[in-house]
């Protein structure tokens, strides 16, 4: 196996869904090994980007997958690449043992649909990443999340921090 300071970064998209309320969509993690407490497992939606995908492309698929969603706006995106090293306890669990963390292009997504429309139990052709939802304040999202990620959710907070405004 090869030394953690050697993995790679997996590549991945993070999507900060807002409606028009200017609320956050988070889900409640189904699981992972990361997990270090009940409070620490809410999220914004994320996940991978196929080889050759534009980061955009990916973040609506990825968006659709875990949540059902499609009523979509894009208002922004974080210039840089955001990258988090998961704990060297997990490293050879997650992913295989393949990455020593990820490293993210973010979008802030306006959600112009209807609540009914997400679906987080049988979203389509995916296997469900969360067990329950909420809108929250964007200002809280650093409080929810593991501990080893915050930093990335303290900089997409400080970076769309104006977009959370009802429209």
């Amino acid at each position: 196996m090869a030394r953690y300071e050697d993995l790679p970064y997996r590549t991945c998209v993070g999507m900060m869904l807002i409606n028009r309320a200017g609320l956050v969509f988070i889900g409640r993690r189904a699981g992972g090994i990361e997990h270090v407490d009940d409070t620490h497992v809410w999220q914004m939606p994320q996940g991978g980007v196929d080889p050759g995908e534009d980061t955009w492309e990916a973040a609506k698929r990825e968006l659709y997958e875990e949540t059902n969603v499609r009523s979509v706006e894009k208002i922004a995106e974080v210039p840089d690449w955001l990258i988090y090293d998961i704990p060297r306890t997990v490293a050879g669990r997650a992913w295989k043992g393949r990455y020593r963390g990820q490293r993210q292009k973010w979008f802030a997504i306006r959600f112009t649909g209807q609540d009914s429309e997400i679906d987080i139990i049988a979203p389509p052709g995916h296997k469900s990443e969360f067990t329950s939802w909420r809108w929250e304040p964007m200002l809280n999202l650093p409080d929810l999340i593991v501990p080893f990620k915050r930093p990335v959710y303290e900089r997409v907070v400080k970076e769309f921090s104006q977009l959370a405004i009802a429209v």
